[in-house]
């Protein structure tokens, strides 16, 4: 199971923070599966983003 990114990155971790909250709570993203991880990164260069893996991830 992989991880899935969301789109953009943050300035500040409080940014991120709200995104993981609109993920988790934000039915259109994952339908009726919602997602088992919802995490907060950050990369080399000091931004941060959030990525979300579910149950069952529909592959296109």
């Amino acid at each position: 199971m992989s991880w899935v990114y969301w789109a953009g990155l943050y300035d500040s971790k409080f940014e991120a923070y709200c995104a993981v909250m609109w993920v988790e709570g934000d039915k259109r993203i994952y339908g009726t599966h919602p997602p088992r991880e919802v995490e907060l990164y950050r990369t080399r260069r000091g931004k941060y983003g959030v990525r979300f893996r579910s149950e069952k991830m529909k592959v296109h």
